[in-house]
């Protein structure tokens, strides 16, 4: 096998130093290399202050590119799988076993920067940090030293397990996998202390998770542009690589946009500090990045996509290897930019706006609960997304003249409604004070919600609107989403038993361990835990009411069946939750210090109640879709029935006329026979003038007997 060609390295040393001189310059810039030495504190040296941004960047390369590559084997190439099989092609294993190489990169690089950041922290030099035991004991006392931790073993993971993957499947579960490896880093730094730091955190979780495969898909498209024939020239497989990655693209830039702007309204509320203060000023300077870099995207689709289409030579390579550049200089400031502190804010408040992020509410009324809305950034765009794609695919349906049925698109758009009503209104600034509306907030959720999205079906209508993929056996979404309800994972959980033991044994488990406490704690961890609530809940009422395909389906019995055993577990975790002598989460109640309002066993009383009670609505709710449904489908099968027995009955009809016609045929036959001879003329002849010769043995049947073979008609006919 040759050699990476010269251009691709080329390229390569390019975007290197190119993400080097970002860094270095704003790190200068900013001043987080010229921090003032204060006598009698400890120094780390220059070797932490300067190696601990490199080995940062480092890290954020080897990510990008690991995710690149991955993304590129399962997503960006058009399959070759032979037929029948579920085997990546030869380019796509390629990149798998690249992935291998670059995710053990980006494992040591996370390493190196576990050791300096606890340098940094200690200030104390690299060696004596190394030789000594504050390497072990940070690593199990600080958040920083277990998100890199996690970071490390994550990597090895998926380094070890790329080196053997050779499936569609599997590929994309190692993406997964490096996913989730990209944000425990990010998630505790800024963002975590942002007096805003629900919006920060849910904004900079989204900022990461649409930048790298934006610059890892690209920064593998060009090299895999540099590998081809013709310098880039490209071919059928970069042109649909190239085409997809637009797309995915487009997205990624507008939720970098949207992100970016969250991270800044939440860590500079005061628009000025943009020119005032130094981490000001490098977010001005990412802006005019991803300015830079929204014209590139305009670029490549108005004019590098046709040429690659035609084939040029060096049509993606060329801008594509400048855009990689310039992206690469853009991570080199966002890695100076988590350097840098932010303005201080007038954090006045108390530890409730610490904890919440928010003053504490006045005491809670019903108007309150209406009125005092409060923005979260990852619920507003869930339901934004949601809605919008659902009825984009309903639009597409209608262009193309097929009908979609109104009812679900109200189902649909009422659970939407629910979701807004408890995570953006009132109800969700008061949850995390009050476990009585954080009760009735997993109640709208975990039993409210989930049925009027499952009714809304919104498997069916994907399948109808998205679109095959252009070449047999490629995967596009539709063929994703199809392997999905056929594989082995979906026919296990959407198993009743599995199903049901998710959604109630959960709901248990979560409030009577310390996780739920955990969970409050952490804005992540709360929108996990509301997201568990929700999907759980989806999947159980999938397998009760879903009108979407699944890979098991009870009979109408066996739906009744579960459902009935099934509500009076929730009934007995309210009843367990109202005779509870001890509060729950008692460590982030007590740390509220709410001054007003029940005390914490009654409100967690009310919880427990609300809890009880609120069972019998979801449960009346499914029993008149069910019945709703058993209705429509004997009614259907009725008619089904009919259609068989009127088919039947046809071809009964069609198999008695072919036989009467036979006869006819049969006595015309023996007519002309008769006819051949003067003998056999005369015989016939002997009927029709009265006689009563042997040729009466020869004259037709009787009326009757022609009458009986068409079932009473008229034998003339």
């Amino acid at each position: 096998m040759s050699g990476p060609p010269a251009g691709a390295i080329r390229a390569a040393v390019v975007a290197t130093v190119a993400a080097a001189a970002g860094l270095i310059a704003a790190l200068v810039l900013g001043g987080a290399v010229t921090e003032k030495i204060i006598p009698g504190l400890g120094d780390a040296g220059e070797l932490t202050r300067w190696g601990l941004p490199l080995a940062r960047l480092a890290m954020d390369i080897g990510a990008v590119l690991t995710v690149g590559a991955l993304l590129a084997a399962t997503v960006l190439l058009p399959s070759e799988r032979a037929k029948g099989t579920n085997m990546l092609g030869p380019s796509a294993l390629g990149y798998l076993r690249a992935a291998s190489w670059l995710a053990a990169g980006w494992a040591t690089a996370a390493a190196a920067t576990l050791i300096l950041t606890v340098s940094d922290i200690l200030g104390e030099p690299v060696g004596k940090v190394v030789s000594g035991s504050e390497l072990s004991s940070y690593i199990g006392q600080l958040p920083q030293g277990t998100a890199l931790m996690f970071v490390v073993m994550l990597t090895a993971v998926v380094a070890l397990l790329a080196r053997t993957a050779t499936t569609a499947g599997s590929s994309l579960g190692l993406l997964l996998l490096a996913g989730v490896a990209l944000l425990p880093p990010p998630l505790n730094g800024h963002s975590a202390s942002s007096p805003n730091h629900s919006v920060a955190t849910v904004g900079l979780a989204l900022h990461i998770a649409a930048i790298t495969p934006w610059v890892g898909g690209l920064a593998v498209l060009c090299w895999h542009a540099w590998k081809e024939p013709g310098r880039g020239s490209g071919g059928g497989e970069l042109h649909v690589a190239a085409e997809r990655f637009s797309r995915m693209a487009l997205w990624c830039y507008i939720a970098v946009g949207v992100s970016g702007l969250a991270n800044v309204i939440s860590r500079l509320p005061d628009p000025t500090e943009l020119f005032t203060s130094a981490y000001g000023r490098l977010v001005l300077a990412k802006i005019a990045a991803y300015a830079v870099l929204g014209w590139f995207g305009w670029w490549h689709r108005r004019r590098t996509l046709p040429a690659v289409a035609a084939r040029k030579p060096g049509a993606f390579a060329r801008l594509a290897s400048v855009e990689a550049a310039v992206m690469a200089a853009t991570m080199g400031l966002a890695v100076a930019l988590s350097r840098t502190a932010p303005p201080v804010v007038d954090s006045t408040g108390g530890t409730a706006k610490e904890l919440l992020g928010y003053d504490m509410p006045p005491p809670i009324t019903v108007e309150r609960l209406l009125t005092l809305w409060r923005f979260d950034l990852f619920f507003a765009l869930l339901i934004i997304v949601l809605g919008g794609v659902y009825l984009a695919g309903i639009r597409r349906l209608r262009k193309r003249g097929d009908s979609w049925p109104v009812g679900r698109t109200v189902a649909w758009l009422a659970g939407l409604v629910s979701i807004a009503a408890v995570t953006l209104s009132g109800v969700a600034t008061y949850a995390p004070v009050l476990f009585s509306v954080h009760m009735a907030q997993h109640m709208v959720l975990a039993m409210l919600t989930p049925i009027f999205l499952v009714l809304g079906a919104p498997v069916t209508l994907a399948l109808r609107a998205l679109k095959p993929a252009a070449t047999r056996g490629d995967r596009g979404p539709r063929e994703w989403l199809t392997v999905f309800l056929h594989s082995r994972a979906a026919k296990v959980v959407t198993h009743p038993t599995v199903a049901t033991a998710i959604f109630i044994v959960s709901t248990y488990a979560l409030y009577f361990s310390p996780l739920f406490e955990q969970a409050m704690r952490a804005h992540l961890g709360h929108i996990a835990m509301l997201s568990h609530f929700m999907l759980s809940g989806i999947l159980f009422f999938w397998v009760l009411i879903g009108i979407d395909p699944a890979p098991t389906r009870l009979p109408y019995i066996g739906r009744l069946l579960v459902l009935f055993v099934t509500m009076p577990f929730h009934a007995f975790f309210g009843i367990a939750i109202m005779n509870m002598g001890k509060p729950l989460a008692e460590g982030w109640y007590t740390a509220l210090d709410r001054p007003w309002g029940a005390s914490l066993v009654s409100d967690q009383s009310t919880g427990g109640a609300m809890a009880w009670a609120f069972g019998e609505i979801p449960t009346f709710i499914v029993l008149l879709a069910l019945v709703f449904q058993w209705f429509v489908e004997d009614e259907r099968l009725a008619r089904r029935l009919e259609r068989k027995a009127d088919r039947a009955e046809a071809r009964k009809e069609n198999d008695e006329l072919s036989d009467y016609n036979a006869y006819l045929a049969s006595l015309d036959r023996r007519s002309g026979r008769k006819a051949a001879t003067p003998a056999a003329a005369g015989a016939a002849e002997a009927p029709r003038t009265g006689g009563t010769g042997d040729g009466a043995r020869d004259q037709p049947e009787p009326a009757e007997k022609v009458a009986e073979a068409t079932d009473g008609g008229d034998p003339r006919e």
